[in-house]
């Protein structure tokens, strides 16, 4: 089992055109690369193992500046090698001050997406952790992260019982077993409800497509009285009211599968540029694989054709006498 320490504030990094919003890690590069060794990662430059009180190294979204809805940046990138400005607001003093320190950006990460527990961000500065604690004025850890040999639940439960106890309650843990267990509450709950609106929804589907089909039958009875007078056999009748209600399931999944793809796009562009956007690190992606375009097809043309049975059933046991008198 292994521990460290990370010193964080809100604050800004300050480049020649721009001041972005960012948070300010302090951290020990070494024990953090370790810790985090896929994602505390240099994507350009190099994260030094023995980093003076200047270097520093910045997330992907820091370093490309933020970007405008039509993916344009609206400040200057950077990469490695830049002179930078870290600025912080010192609240504590009265009237607040802004400390400010000239910084090196040693690297840049790569793209990260997501979020973690104390974990690299796209949004994040990281410094010395020796700068930090000058630079902030404190020797207080904001947050301790404790990596474990083993992350079976016994072990997560008996550490987080164990720093419990040591600082009497006084510290809140959270273990990525327990969020993740959370999250996955949460979007069970969310697919459940999801899918109660789409049983709805497709509850009225067919019973719509099974009212076009009786009102078809109606209108023409006469007609198929005429061809089954002719000697149209009744499984020939129950073929063309099937396929029928192919073509309209079909089309009917096609014109779902467009909307919903429109709809989900402007839901992503709506929230990444809104809440969820700007120094959030969050990203929302549509995704359209073969798999759902397939399976969204064969369900829009199954749902139709299993709403199209009764009305295809009634054609095809017509009479032909009784269905050339009906009016």
């Amino acid at each position: 089992m292994a521990s460290f320490a990370v010193i964080s504030r809100s604050g800004y990094i300050q480049t020649a055109d721009s001041n972005r919003s960012v948070t300010i890690y302090g951290v020990d590069y070494e024990q953090y690369a370790k810790a985090y060794s896929t994602t505390f990662v240099a994507g350009s430059g190099t994260i030094p193992t023995n980093p003076t009180g200047n270097d520093v190294v910045a997330g992907f979204n820091v370093a490309n500046g933020e970007a405008n809805r039509n993916g344009k940046n609206l400040s200057t990138p950077f990469g490695a090698g830049a002179n930078v400005n870290i600025i912080w607001t010192n609240a504590t003093s009265l009237p607040p001050v802004n400390e400010t320190y000239a910084a090196y950006v040693t690297a840049v990460l790569p793209k990260i997406g997501g979020f973690g527990l104390g974990g690299p961000s796209d949004s994040g500065v990281y410094i010395p952790i020796s700068q930090a604690e000058s630079f902030f004025g404190t020797d207080q850890a904001d947050l301790i992260i404790v990596q474990l040999k083993n992350s079976d639940n016994a072990t997560v439960t008996n550490v987080t019982k164990a720093i419990n106890d040591h600082f009497s309650d006084q510290v809140t843990v959270t273990s990525p077993t327990a969020v993740l267990s959370t999250l996955t509450t949460v979007f069970s709950i969310l697919n459940l409800f999801l899918g109660g609106i789409a049983a709805i929804s497709l509850l009225v589907a067919g019973i719509g497509i099974m009212n076009i089909m009786i009102v078809s039958l109606i209108e023409r009875t006469r007609e198929i009285g005429i061809l089954k007078a002719l000697g149209m056999k009744s499984r020939t009748v129950l073929t063309i009211f099937l396929g029928e209600s192919i073509i309209i399931g079909l089309m009917g999944a096609i014109i779902g599968i467009i909307l919903g793809w429109v709809l989900a796009n402007v839901t992503a562009r709506v929230l990444g540029s809104g809440v969820f956007g700007g120094g959030g690190g969050f990203t929302i992606t549509p995704l359209l694989t073969p798999d759902v375009l397939v399976g969204a097809l064969a369900f829009g043309v199954g749902v139709s054709v299993i709403f199209a049975l009764y009305p295809a059933w009634r054609a095809s046991k017509l009479k032909p006498v009784e269905a050339l008198r009906y009016e």
